[in-house]
């Protein structure tokens, strides 16, 4: 008895065994199976972080292309906005149009003491004050001849007046819009102009550099007479020549027409870098580029020029000018088209006044690089200056 229900104990201890270890099995597959899917679940999770983060930086470079592109906009509006109100102000405002072209406002080489040229390697010049008109003062430099580099040293103001008196002939130089009389430009001119053994005296017009007053076209024209007539009160039979530049060439034909219509004219007239008249030159200019083509250009900017009272009407003085004229002209020059010289000198050239007297042209080639202001390097400087004040002198004694 004891031995059959040992088998089945047995059996029972086995099934149980067999139990327990399925169970385990099973428990232990379900195990497996939840971190299974639990890694699916983290593995899912791995590639939507870095999505999430690219979106994220896709949007706000998105963001920073529509601020850029909202300012660039505003800027846009504005640029386009003072573009349309500049023509309006202008008309409304003359006064504006008026200090663009005189530009005395403009001082350069900037820190200068216009009462000490030395400081700019004129140590044979001296500085003057002379009073044009009552609330008027300008400021005057005299450069001697070269020749008399030594005898200068040290010598006051009443010296340099004697010296006009001298054989040595005189260039009175009236110079362009902007700067002073100390314009590095203008120094290296004077230069020049000494070492030829010309006396060289120019000012600065009221308004300018540190002479006092108003600038107007009227104005700058009396200062230039003042000065030509202080000059003629002082320099004897001594020939003197006027010298204008670019702006200062207006001057020059307004003086010399004054001065042949008193019948007092200058010796000769010297225009370098000439317009025909105010009008054309603000329409040439770089400066009105961007609204040469706006409708309206002559009412909105040319018409004020007009009403402030500044013709410089070259064009029309030339035709009531007695006495020789050299036109120097660069065809390169961007400020000053060269085609305006040209024009002037066809108008000039032909004309009655200057039956009897010589009217010359001459270009510098563009290869040159002169352009507005730097005729004074040219070699040939000296030989046509020689050759045209030689013959002009000539005229004059016969």
């Amino acid at each position: 008895m004891r031995k059959r229900l040992e088998p089945v104990a047995l059996e029972r201890e086995r099934c149980a065994a067999s139990g327990s270890s399925s169970s385990g099995a099973a428990a232990a597959a379900l195990d497996a199976d939840c971190r299974l899917k639990q890694n699916l679940r983290l593995a899912g999770k791995g590639p939507a972080e870095p999505r999430r983060a690219a979106d994220a930086g896709m949007q706000r470079a998105l963001g920073r292309r529509k601020g850029l592109w909202f300012r660039l906009r505003k800027i846009l509006l504005f640029v386009l906005g003072l573009y349309f109100a500049i023509p309006f102000l202008i008309k409304l405002c003359p006064g504006i149009q008026a200090k663009l072209i005189f530009l005395n406002f403009v001082r350069v080489p900037y820190f200068i003491d216009l009462k000490k040229p030395q400081d700019q390697g004129l140590n044979h010049t001296c500085n003057y004050y002379l009073q044009p008109e009552e609330d008027v003062t300008i400021g005057v430099w005299h450069t001697v001849p070269t020749v008399w580099w030594k005898n200068a040293q040290g010598k006051d103001q009443m010296w340099y007046e004697d010296a006009l008196a001298s054989s040595h002939p005189i260039i009175l130089y009236l110079h362009g819009n902007a700067g002073t009389r100390g314009g590095d430009h203008r120094v290296e001119l004077y230069k020049v102009l000494s070492s030829l053994g010309y006396h060289v005296v120019t000012f600065d017009y009221r308004g300018w550099g540190d002479s006092v007053g108003t600038p107007s076209e009227r104005g700058m024209t009396y200062d230039a007479l003042h000065v030509f007539d202080w000059i003629k009160a002082r320099s004897g039979d001594n020939p003197v020549y006027i010298w204008g530049h670019s702006l200062g060439t207006g001057v020059a034909t307004n003086l010399v027409r004054r001065l042949c219509e008193r019948e007092t004219p200058p010796d000769a007239l010297i225009l370098e870098s000439p317009f025909t008249n105010i009008r054309e030159e603000a329409k040439s200019h770089p400066f009105s580029a961007i609204y040469r083509y706006f409708p309206g250009f002559d009412w909105f900017f040319l018409d004020p020029i007009t009403s402030s009272g500044i013709k410089f009407a070259n064009d029309e003085n030339v035709k009531h000018i007695s006495c020789s004229l050299l036109i120097l002209h660069a065809e390169d020059d961007p400020v000053v088209p060269f085609q305006l010289g040209r024009k002037l000198y066809n108008i000039a050239a032909p004309s009655r006044s200057f039956r009897d007297f010589k009217v010359q042209f001459i270009p510098f080639h563009s290869d040159l690089g002169y352009r507005h202001k730097y005729i004074y390097k040219s070699p040939e400087l000296p030989r046509i200056l020689r050759e045209f004040l030689g013959r002009a002198e000539r005229e004059r004694q016969h």
